[in-house]
């Protein structure tokens, strides 16, 4: 059953929220939430715009944990795990974490809540101060970590190096490359990325493994003569590359919440 008024205070409070000084709901995340609203049964909505309204009331860290961060332990029983990374980027943001709230959430989260951290960096965090997340998730096994570690957020703040071994990572991990945000710009005419392709293959060859799909596109990508396209965003919503819930391409997720 429809409650027309909770709707309606739903979005008061929403635009209370985008008129807070330096906090408006960028059009990204204002699509995610569209998506979600359209997506989510009543019972999972009336929760979330309880839980944002929460945050957005108390922002910020306080004392050992916040209730908006108990919400993001709750998003993927509330949501359900279809649409829990989606939330907890929404919460997040709510919430105006800040590098070191951001930093606190993922060390003490579960891999799921690290993902949606990873998920947010690009929405909450202009510079290259939560860098560290990313090097954490890219030395883990973890394929869904290292495929939201590779997003917007790392496409933008991480140095060549480090990137050039992040695109590496996925060819050995098998996260597609898909993932990798703006792939095509950065892979563009990189001749030290291309060695370290031939040479993963020349290793895999030798030792009669075969070689991935995967790398020779990014090894077409590295050649000077071809044109790069950006890929700020996923298909779904732009600007939410990856997210599951956002695209029904990218960011599949799992039973995990």
């Amino acid at each position: 059953m429809n409650h027309p008024h909770r709707t309606q205070r739903g979005h008061h409070s929403q635009a209370g929220r985008d008129r807070q000084p330096g906090h408006t709901v960028q059009p990204a995340l204002a699509a995610l939430r569209t998506r979600l609203n359209t997506h989510l049964g009543g019972a999972a909505r009336a929760w979330l715009d309880r839980a944002l309204d929460e945050a957005a009331a108390h922002p910020g860290i306080h004392g050992p944990i916040s209730v908006w961060e108990l919400r993001i332990a709750e998003a993927g029983r509330r949501c359900g795990p279809e649409y829990a990374d989606a939330a907890r980027v929404l919460l997040l943001h709510a919430a105006r974490a800040d590098p070191d709230a951001l930093a606190r959430v993922y060390r003490q989260g579960t891999a799921a809540e690290r993902r949606a951290v990873l998920h947010a960096l690009p929405h909450l965090v202009p510079g290259p101060d939560a860098l560290p997340l990313v090097e954490d998730a890219l030395r883990t096994n973890d394929t869904r970590l290292i495929a939201a570690a590779v997003g917007p957020y790392a496409a933008q703040h991480l140095d060549p190096h480090n990137w050039r071994h992040a695109v590496l990572k996925c060819l050995f991990t098998g996260v597609p490359v898909d993932e990798v945000a703006d792939l095509p710009r950065r892979a563009h005419s990189d001749a030290e990325l291309a060695r370290m392709l031939g040479d993963y293959a020349d290793e895999r060859a030798a030792a009669g493994r075969p070689v991935p799909e995967d790398l020779y596109r990014v090894l077409a990508l590295t050649d000077p003569t071809a044109t790069p396209i950006g890929t700020p965003g996923s298909p779904g919503v732009p600007g939410l590359h990856g997210i599951p819930g956002t695209s029904g391409t990218s960011g599949t997720p799992g039973k995990e919440s």
